[in-house]
């Protein structure tokens, strides 16, 4: 394995897309529900896209673009359909309320949008608060063959329910399909130093940001992940389950965009938490790697049917998005009898900065080493860096490093010196080896199955609540998510009741931002200036 990585041969992630196209043409890209897309086929849908973007819509380069949809073949088409038209994407979590979708358009000053049908209308309360003037309507089958097409959509919406009604203005799926199919994509002019993705993230404080990822970025980081999976992945022969949502930069970057470098197959999962389907696509599927998060690993475990799979060919599964417990790491080697790999990133550094190796010398416990290309450092409170053993905030620097938050020069600067090096807020230590161990989170940060929940948004949000006087959240214990969100709250009133805060919460926040627990309190500990003390109140 090669120290450093070379992305020279690329200008932008487009010219990534054109060449496994090209290479791969045959194999299978993408497989949801049964239903599998080759390489060719991709091809030809993302540049019917890519023309949509451009001559119906009359997008130029720099436009920005939202997309707002689970695991489905559409992500893909749509995603690289707008990275080779020069588009800024911005991926918005489905389970987004209109409050928080409604930030992210607005900060972003997005143009356009393709939501799934499902959400279409939560967008619907909100679009006219934001610049978006387009929007694709896409429903879960629209990709597959036409009866199975006509069936999943009919009983997603009649049978099951699972589509609000929405009068929102907008073009179909199908109908965007049918108006490119004789469009010409023309290929604009992309530098590595153009933006491609505004992706949102609490950052290293918990006011959400847009980091700004370029196309080199994302090259870079897709390079050192291809470059660190050599020594045991195979190009156009593995078969990835895809179980993290590709909204999420993990998935993003690795699945949809590295692993799809070096062509492979990814099985997109639409829903992860229906375990015994998910059984039975990784049992169809006959998967050689898996990755996931660690509260889905065990919960596979937990499964009666589970046992019985047959996963002789699977070389190694990767935990990413939140930490790995070590307990459910031994168990997973002993019923699969292959490893469960930890790794390391953060939306800042496009995602990923440090993994175990996958092909022996993994370090439970630790989130390996350093990927190439990447440096890392660890320094104290005073700025200087920590010796081997010492505990120090980890520092990263690297092509892979952002350009900075949309519209917050000083957070930026907060977290990004002049030359490069990104302070993560993660307490770290780093062994003789090299080896690197997370020893305390961001502050007050809560990691909800694998996503980041800030205490000072959860907050903010209840603060409105008429009845609430103070309020303070914090992360606790959960069996299921790793971490839940717990707030204790000085009511105003006495009558207020713990049904009230969900009600309220259930309409602001998504839901795994919501609290799980809820304590009354006559008052929050606070410093001497008046500052609430969240540490003092955890168990």
């Amino acid at each position: 394995m090669n120290s450093e990585i070379d992305i020279s041969r690329y200008n932008c992630i487009g010219d990534v897309v054109d060449e496994a196209c090209a290479q791969y043409s045959s194999h299978i890209a993408f497989t949801n529900m049964g239903v599998e897309m080759k390489f060719s086929e991709l091809d030809a849908l993302t540049s019917r896209f890519a023309a949509f973007f451009q001559n119906i819509w009359g997008l130029k380069k720099g436009d920005v673009i939202a997309f707002q949809m689970p695991n489905l073949l559409q992500y893909p088409v749509v995603m690289f359909g707008a990275l080779r038209a020069g588009l800024i994407v911005v991926n918005v979590n489905p389970l987004y309320t209109p409050r928080e979708t409604h930030f992210q358009l607005k900060d972003s000053k997005a143009k356009a949008m393709v939501v799934l049908a499902n959400f279409a209308s939560k967008l619907e309360e909100i679009v006219a608060q934001t610049e978006v003037k387009h929007v694709i309507v896409t429903e879960i089958g629209d990709l597959f063959p036409p009866a199975k097409r006509i069936l999943t959509n009919f009983v997603v919406k009649k049978i099951k329910k699972m589509v609000p009604n929405y009068k929102l203005k907008h073009t179909t799926f199908r109908e965007a399909l049918d108006e490119s199919a004789n469009l010409v994509f023309k290929k604009p002019t992309i530098t590595p130093e153009d933006t491609a993705f505004y992706q949102y993230t609490g950052g290293t404080t918990g006011v959400a940001k847009g980091a700004i990822l370029t196309h080199k970025n994302i090259l870079a980081n897709m390079e050192m992940i291809s470059e660190w999976m050599k020594p045991i992945l195979k190009e156009g022969e593995e078969v990835i389950i895809t179980a993290l949502p590709l909204y999420h930069i993990f998935s993003m970057t690795v699945n949809c965009l590295g692993l799809f470098k070096g062509g492979m197959t990814n099985v997109l999962i639409t829903n992860p938490r229906d375990i015994p389907r998910f059984i039975k696509i990784i049992q169809k599927s006959n998967p050689t790697v898996m990755i996931v998060v660690s509260t889905l690993l065990g919960a596979l475990l937990e499964n009666p049917q589970f046992k019985n799979l047959n996963l002789s060919r699977l070389k190694v599964s990767v935990a990413g998005a939140m930490a790995l417990k070590r307990a459910v790491a031994l168990r997973w080697k002993e019923a699969t009898g292959s490893a469960v790999i930890e790794g390391y990133g953060l939306t800042e550094a496009s995602p990923v900065v440090a993994c175990n190796p996958l092909n022996g010398g993994d370090q439970l416990g630790t989130i390996g080493l350093p990927l190439p290309s990447t440096e890392v450092r660890i320094i104290n409170e005073e700025g200087k860096e920590c010796s081997a053993g010492q505990e120090g905030e980890l520092c990263v620097k690297g092509p892979q490093v952002m350009k900075g938050y949309l519209n917050q020069p000083e957070e930026t600067r907060n977290v990004l010196s002049s030359d490069g090096w990104l302070r993560t807020g993660d307490m770290a230590v780093m062994a003789e080896d090299g080896y690197l161990k997370i020893v305390d989170r961001k502050k007050d940060m809560i990691l909800v199955s694998g996503f980041n929940v800030y205490p000072n948004e959860v907050e903010e949000v209840l603060m409105h609540h008429p009845d609430i006087a103070e309020v303070a959240a914090i992360g606790i214990p959960d069996p299921h998510s790793g971490e839940a969100v717990k707030v204790f709250v000085v009511p105003r009133k006495s009558s207020l009741t713990k049904d009230e805060i969900h009600e309220f919460a259930k309409k602001e926040l998504t839901n795994y931002k919501r609290p799980k627990e809820i304590e009354f309190k006559h008052e929050l500990p606070k410093t001497n200036v008046g500052k609430i003390l969240r540490r003092a109140l955890r168990p």
